[in-house]
């Protein structure tokens, strides 16, 4: 594992790696934020899970999170959202390929070689951060748009391994909305029942236990209606009985300014759960 960048940030200190990755056959990146009481003690850390076009660096340099989580005592990583490299599967469009990983294991040719986003995320990487860095076993996922789909099925499909989830603008709905279906269809193939696997809604109709959720959407994102479903989400946790905090903001749309707005909202609701 490589350090390649150190930033000093309210007492604690920001910085990102490079290692090579089992799971998906290529070098990734992360970042860390790790609060100054990791000097002294284990923390809790919250996983970020970013969206569509994005890297580990968006979160952490727009979301303006270092501020609150270092009074929490709260560490952060971001892993990036897809494999990278030479000889790594894309397309043309940047709804697939690198950057748009999905978080799902894919099962078909040429992406199944590489793009493994499910097992690096919840098992490879938190076996990372564990071993180097003094975190605690006690865990929190978020993300943002496909992020957001991420952060909430990786939740849902791995009860007790996480102690709360959130998401601003998240996928709800991935078998049901264009984003989704593509995705689904190349990394997945055709059968679509496969899909569900994958899927928030799905997971939450099939049984899933349920845990502490907060959702954040902005009421003029332009992606609502058509990619979002915030609404079928919304149907099957009362339906479910889980007990899911959503929060609706007028004027609000899909960018860094919305989620730098609510994002200590957030982040004191995981603190709720970690017992910070």
């Amino acid at each position: 594992m490589e350090n390649i960048s150190n930033n000093r940030s309210f007492g604690g200190w920001h910085k990102q790696y490079r290692h090579y990755s089992s799971s998906l056959n290529c070098e990734m990146r992360f970042a860390i934020y790790l609060p100054e009481q990791a000097n002294s003690q284990k923390v809790p850390v919250l996983y970020w899970l970013s969206g569509l076009t994005c890297t580990d660096e968006n979160f952490m340099q727009k979301a303006g999170a270092q501020r609150l989580a270092s009074q929490l005592g709260l560490a952060i990583v971001c892993p990036d959202t897809s494999p990278r490299g030479e000889g790594v599967a894309d397309a043309a469009a940047y709804d697939l390929g690198l950057g748009a990983g999905f978080y799902v294991n894919a099962t078909q040719a040429p992406w199944s070689s590489h793009y493994r986003m499910y097992d690096y995320v919840v098992d490879e990487l938190p076996a990372l951060i564990e071993q180097h860095f003094p975190v605690s076993d006690k865990r929190a996922i978020a993300g943002h748009s496909m992020g957001g789909h991420g952060a909430l099925m990786i939740a849902l499909k791995n009860p007790g391994r996480y102690l709360s989830a959130s998401a601003f603008a998240p996928i709800s709905h991935p078998s049901q909305c264009p984003w989704g279906q593509k995705a689904f269809a190349a990394y997945l193939g055709s059968d679509r029942e496969a899909w569900k696997a994958y899927d928030t809604v799905e997971l939450i109709k099939s049984g899933a236990k349920g845990l502490p959720m907060r959702v954040d959407q902005g009421e003029s994102d332009l992606f609502l209606a058509e990619q979002l479903l915030p609404q079928a989400l919304r149907a099957a946790a009362t339906d479910a009985g889980i007990a899911l905090s959503f929060h609706s903001h007028a004027g609000y749309d899909h960018s860094y300014y919305f989620i730098a707005s609510f994002i200590d909202e957030q982040l004191k609701f995981h603190a709720s759960h970690l017992g910070l």
